[in-house]
């Protein structure tokens, strides 16, 4: 088990090590950083003094293992658009991206989990069949389409809900949320529905799949000869039995809406991680965009380690096999 927890590890930290590079690739070579953190009066002496100072003067591989060791400290520079420390900034957006993504998973696994089960239990019918039919549109439609729809739905036309911002907030030492202001509220439910619907069709299918499988097996049959009531055979015995890969999806999925977040954020105008990101490749605000790279990327790797983990300690043959 150490041996695999090593090599686990191991590959972790070498994709970090890449995407580092990638990221210092992207502050090294896109744009001049002083050029982008000067104004026209700026002399010729004081760019040679700020470009000394930033070390820009430093052959490329010191310059590299200077990046990555800043960055692991947490230390991304400083924003050239705001003039603040890059990791303030991305502090003060991430729990507003934290709470939509996660408010998003749980709407996904409470709507996705019961339809997945009810397609896969009365399949054929054309209640499953519509469905399923409505599963394929909610992949197909691309994520900006359906919060527009939403907007002009329950914003425009009903006047019920907020169409963008994030609402009232309460800050709860560094943490800021939403969720305990009605406002904060109001103000999620749509971007949190925009952004779930992807995630819903992904569930259900998935569920589906697994429940038709399971349905099949020989422990369903039994029950059903042992007169077990048909709900309890399917919410309990073959529902248990296909919530494994849903709850691995999920947890790998998180990575994918904190990254692509970022298409709902900007139609919402939500001020999360996403939105500072479109700001910063608009104004080319480098440092931003390389501790976003850098942080989204980590959240990947982590989640994709922690899964591999839990399967090795549940199943003793992954450990074998790996190690």
């Amino acid at each position: 088990m150490i041996v695999f927890l090593v090599k686990r590890l191991a590959n972790a930290a070498l994709v970090m090590l890449v995407v580092a590079l990638m990221a210092f690739l992207i502050f090294r070579f896109v744009g001049d950083p002083v050029q982008l953190m000067v104004n026209e009066q700026t002399t010729q002496a004081e760019r040679d003094a700020l470009r000394e100072g930033l070390g820009l003067n430093d052959p490329v591989a010191v310059q590299f293992l200077r990046f990555v060791g800043n960055a692991v400290q947490g230390d991304f520079g400083v924003s050239y658009r705001n003039q603040q420390e890059v990791m303030s900034l991305i502090a003060e957006r991430f729990p507003a991206t934290i709470e939509l993504v996660l408010l998003a998973t749980v709407i996904s696994l409470v709507v996705g989990v019961p339809l997945g089960v009810i397609t896969a239990i009365h399949r054929g019918t054309w209640f499953s069949e519509g469905l399923q039919f409505l599963s394929i549109i909610g992949v197909s439609l691309p994520s900006f389409v359906i919060g527009i729809l939403l907007i002009l739905i329950f914003s425009v036309i009903l006047n019920v809900l907020p169409a963008f911002g994030r609402g009232e907030v309460v800050s709860i030492g560094w943490w800021t949320t939403g969720l305990l202001t009605q406002s904060g509220r109001a103000a999620l439910i749509l971007p949190a529905v925009a952004l779930s619907l992807y995630q819903i069709t992904l569930v259900m299918r998935l569920v589906r799949a697994e429940m038709m499988e399971v349905l099949r097996s020989d422990f369903i049959k039994f029950a059903r000869a042992r007169g077990v009531p048909r709900s309890r055979v399917h919410y309990v015995h073959a529902l248990r039995n296909c919530l494994m890969p849903v709850v691995t999806m999920t947890a790998m999925n998180i990575g994918s809406l904190i990254a692509f977040a970022l298409i709902t954020e900007t139609v919402f105008q939500w001020p999360g991680m996403g939105m500072l990101f479109i700001q910063a490749v608009t104004f080319v605000d480098i440092p931003v965009m390389a501790a976003y790279l850098c942080i989204v990327s980590f959240i990947f790797v982590a989640l994709n380690t922690l899964v591999d983990i839990a399967y090795a300690l549940i199943d003793p043959r992954l450990r074998a096999a790996r190690g």
